[in-house]
C-alpha cells in the first residue's frame, strides 16, 4: 500500500475539501468544484508556487515521508532463547539484563568509543538544528554518543570571516564544537564536522582541525531525504544577498531589483538557499581522504544517501580502498531540515532494501579479504527494537545506528517542559501528574545531579530530555539482548531475527520464521 499520491498533508499545511472522498490515483478530491479556495496542494500551489514544494512551517519542524513501503522492519521479529548466554556466564544470577554491555568501539583503530551504539548524523545550518543545538550537544555529550555538525554552518554564519575564499573564523561553528567538547565525558563520543561542496571550497574541515581541536571529519554524498543539495529558507534580504555573494544558489535572485521590490512589498517572505550537488569520482574521493589525513584528521567518515545500488557499491568500494573509519548509509524517507516533500516520498531506496544491499556488498568485500569499514545505518529509527533489528540485519558489519529526528524530538520536548517551569506557566496536565519541577518530572534528574553536582543547573532541560530518552533506549536494548542471551553487541548475528513474510526473507536473506533453526530442530527431534 502506498499513499504517495497525496494532494494534502500536514507537512505542506494542505487538506482536501472532500476528505472522505479522495481519488486514490491522483490524490485529488473526488469532485473538484469551481469556486473552491484551494486548500489542497494543487490549489495552494496555484497561488504560492514553489513554496509548497517544502514542508512547512520552516524552522520549527522536522519531516518524514508518509509513503508506506512494501517491506519495513516490522516485517521481522526478534528471536529469544531459553538456552545459554554469550558474553557472560550462563548463570541465572549473573546473566541479568543490566549486565548487557552496549558500549561500542568504531574506527579502523577502534579508537572511538561510544556508550551506546548510536550516532546523531548531520544537523547543520537549518533553523531547527540551530534552535536546539545546546540541547543536542550537551545531551549527546553526557550520553557518550557522537554528534555530527552538518553542512553549511560556516557559510550560513553571517559573522564568519572568509579570507581569499577560505574561512578563518566562524563563531557559530566554534560554539557548536566547544559546547559538545565542554560536556564530553571520559573520552566517549565525538564531535564530527561534515562538509559538502561549498564547505570543502571554504576549507571548513581544515579550519576545524587546525583551530578548533576537531579530529573527526565526514565527507558527504547526499542524504535519505533528498538527492540534491541542502536547502534552507532565508527571511532576511541582506543575508540572502550575502549568501549569494559567498557562492550559494539563492532563489529568487536577491540582487535583482524587481525581486527586491517584490520582497519589500510583501509578495513573498522567504528566499531559498540551495547547495550544489557533488560530482563523485574514485580519484577525487581518495585524494580528499588523503588531504584530510595529511592535514591532521585522525578519523574520516563518509555519509551517503539513498542513491541507486551502483552508487551504494561505489560508497562501499571507495570507503574500503580509502580505509575510512565509518561509512553511514541513510535510507529514503525522512529529514531533519528542509527537503522537497514529493522527493522525500518518491525517491531513493527504502530502508530494508538498501540495508540488505549494503550487507551483501560488505560481505562480498569481506569474502574477498578486502578492508571492510565500520558501518552506521540511518532511516527512521526511533526505538530499541528497531535498533536491534537494524544491527542484526547487517551483522557483523553494522556497528551503530544513526538517529536524528527522534533525538531532536526528545530534546524539543524536554526544552518545552523546561520553558513552562522557568516561565512559571502551568505545567500541562498530562505532565503535571509527575510533578511541577525538573527534579520531579525528569526521572534521570537525581542521577544527573549526583554526577554533575552544581553544574547540573547548567544542563538545559532539553539535554536532560535527550539523555533520559537515550537511557530508555539503552534499557530496552539490554532487555531485548538479554532475551536473546547476547550480552555484548559483538554477539549479535543475523539469525537473531527472522523474516515474517517470504518477501522480507527474499529481500534480506534472513531466514523466514518457519524455516529458521531447521537443522537444529531436526537434531533435537531425532535425538
Amino acid at each position: 500500500m502506498s499513499i504517495a499520491n497525496i494532494n494534502a498533508s500536514a507537512a505542506t499545511l494542505t487538506k482536501n475539501r472532500t476528505e472522505d472522498a479522495v481519488c486514490s490515483l491522483s490524490g485529488m478530491c473526488a469532485t473538484c468544484v469551481d469556486g473552491c479556495i484551494g486548500m489542497c496542494e494543487i490549489g495552494k500551489s496555484a497561488y504560492r508556487g514553489g513554496e509548497i514544494i517544502y514542508p512547512q512551517p520552516y524552522g520549527i519542524i522536522t519531516a518524514a515521508a508518509e509513503k508506506i513501503y512494501p517491506v519495513d522492519l516490522t516485517h521481522f521479529t526478534i528471536f529469544g532463547t531459553a538456552v545459554g548466554a554469550k558474553g557472560i556466564e550462563a548463570d541465572s544470577d549473573k546473566a541479568i539484563f543490566p549486565k548487557v554491555d552496549l558500549e561500542q568501539r568504531i574506527g579502523k583503530d577502534k579508537g572511538l568509543k561510544v556508550k551506546l551504539p548510536l550516532i546523531i548524523p548531520g544537523l547543520g545550518s537549518t533553523a531547527i538544528a540551530k534552535r536546539n543545538w545546546a540541547e543536542l550537544a550537551i545531551g549527546a555529550a553526557i550520553s557518550g554518543i557522537p554528534l555530527t555538525i552538518g553542512e553549511n554552518v560556516c557559510g550560513m554564519d553571517v559573522k564568519s570571516e572568509i579570507v581569499n575564499g577560505k574561512v578563518e573564523h566562524s563563531e557559530d561553528l566554534e560554539w557548536r564544537i566547544k559546547l559538545y567538547q565542554d560536556w564530553q565525558q571520559d573520552g566517549y563520543g565525538a564531535i564530527i564536522v561534515q562538509a559538502n561542496v561549498e564547505d570543502t571550497k571554504l576549507g571548513v574541515q581544515e579550519y576545524a582541525i587546525s583551530k578548533l581541536g576537531v579530529d573527526t571529519v565526514e565527507l558527504k554524498w547526499g542524504q535519505g531525504a533528498k538527492d540534491i543539495g541542502g536547502e534552507v529558507k532565508i527571511t532576511d534580504l541582506k543575508k540572502a544577498q550575502l549568501l549569494k555573494k559567498r557562492g550559494y544558489i539563492v532563489l529568487p535572485d536577491p540582487t535583482d531589483k524587481d525581486v527586491i521590490a517584490a520582497f519589500e512589498g510583501g509578495a513573498f517572505k522567504e528566499f531559498e538557499r540551495h547547495s550544489r550537488v557533488g560530482m563523485v569520482t574514485e580519484e577525487g574521493f581518495l585524494s580528499r581522504v588523503k588531504e584530510l589525513r595529511d592535514f591532521g584528521a585522525k578519523y574520516i567518515f563518509l555519509k551517503t544517501g539513498a542513491y541507486r545500488p551502483a552508487d551504494l557499491a561505489r560508497a562501499v568500494k571507495f570507503s574500503s580502498k580509502a580505509e575510512i573509519d565509518l561509512l553511514t548509509v541513510d535510507a529514503a524517507g525522512g529529514g531533519t531540515g528542509m527537503s522537497p516533500w514529493r522527493m522525500m516520498n518518491e525517491w531513493g531506496v527504502p530502508p530494508v532494501e538498501i540495508f540488505s544491499l549494503l550487507y551483501k556488498y560488505l560481505d562480498r568485500l569481506a569474502q574477498n579479504g578486502e578492508f571492510v569499514p565500520d558501518v552506521a545505518i540511518a532511516g527512521g529509527f526511533t526505538f530499541e527494537d528497531q535498533i536491534y533489528k537494524g544491527l542484526a540485519l547487517g551483522a557483523p558489519y553494522f556497528k551503530i545506528i544513526g538517529m536524528a529526528r527522534a533525538p531532536l524530538a526528545a530534546a524539543m520536548v524536554g526544552k518545552t517542559i523546561g520553558n513552562c517551569i522557568a516561565e512559571e506557566e502551568e505545567v500541562p496536565i498530562y505532565i503535571k501528574q509527575f510533578g511541577d519541577s525538573v527534579a520531579e518530572i525528569f526521572v534521570t534528574a537525581p542521577e544527573l545531579k549526583r554526577k554533575f553536582g552544581k553544574r547540573f543547573d547548567e544542563i538545559p532541560t532539553g539535554a536532560i530530555g535527550l539523555y533520559t530518552y537515550l537511557q530508555r533506549l539503552a534499557q530496552g536494548q539490554q532487555q531485548l539482548m538479554c532475551g536473546s542471551r547476547k550480552f555484548g553487541l559483538e554477539y549479535i548475528t543475523r539469525d537473531d531475527i527472522a523474516a515474517l513474510t517470504k518477501e522480507a526473507a527474499e529481500i534480506s536473506g534472513i531466514d523466514y520464521v518457519m524455516d529458521a533453526d531447521k537443522e537444529e530442530v531436526d537434531g533435537i527431534l531425532s535425538g
